[in-house]
């Protein structure tokens, strides 16, 4: 597992492209500088790493884009100890991310391939999520609730109640909706009945599977 100086300096390019598409959170943008995201991925596909596109990672997911991850983590709006929900470990690219943002996430993998690889993965890389479940994403995780804020890293075609309903009162919920193409959302949670929704344009992802391992 290595990480070389040809690798950096590739980082350092893909954060500048991200940042070139509209991220400016300085956090967000050195937490792509710093994480080796060709690790993530199979030795052979290296090269495709430190472009900005999403690539199969097997079990038919993918490791997202590194400007969705990048977007979806400036959206959150993390603060040091901010307890995250993660739907949808995959890699632990992400996960990997909201750790460097200093938060303490749950994350939840439906894939019992992907758990396995990411569970054993992220500690020997030094990240260590406060949890890693495998369940399903739909329920949340109701035994660490409420959360600071929740991201999910699929793509889902309706908004799960229970994840409305484990976010804090001020807190976060970014989540792409849309059968086909989805529609990256925000949710804030203004108080214990309401919330604010804002759009942030479409992208594309895997879908969110309910009750399916």
């Amino acid at each position: 597992m290595k990480d070389t100086f040809r690798h950096q300096g590739m980082r350092k390019k893909l954060a500048e492209i991200v940042e070139q598409k509209g991220v400016s959170d300085k956090r967000v943008l050195n937490a792509i500088k710093k994480i080796p995201r060709h690790l993530f991925m199979e030795s052979s596909f290296e090269e495709h790493a430190y472009q900005d596109k999403a690539f199969p990672i097997g079990a038919s997911q993918t490791i997202s884009q590194p400007f969705t991850v990048a977007f979806q983590s400036e959206l959150l709006k993390v603060k040091k100890g901010d307890k995250v929900l993660e739907i949808g470990t995959g890699s632990g690219y992400q996960t990997a991310v909201l750790l460097e943002l200093g938060a303490q996430v749950y994350t939840i993998e439906r894939q019992k391939e992907l758990f396995k690889k990411t569970n054993l993965f992220l500690p020997k890389l030094g990240y260590k999520p406060k949890q890693m479940i495998f369940g399903d994403g739909y329920k949340g995780l109701v035994a660490q609730a409420p959360f600071d804020s929740i991201i999910v890293t699929a793509g889902a075609p309706f908004v799960p109640k229970p994840l409305m309903a484990q976010l804090k009162v001020g807190g976060r919920l970014v989540i792409p909706v849309g059968e086909d193409v989805q529609v990256m959302t925000l949710y804030t949670r203004k108080s214990p009945k309401e919330f604010e929704m804002f759009e942030y344009g479409e992208f594309r992802f895997v879908p969110m599977l309910e009750d399916k391992n």
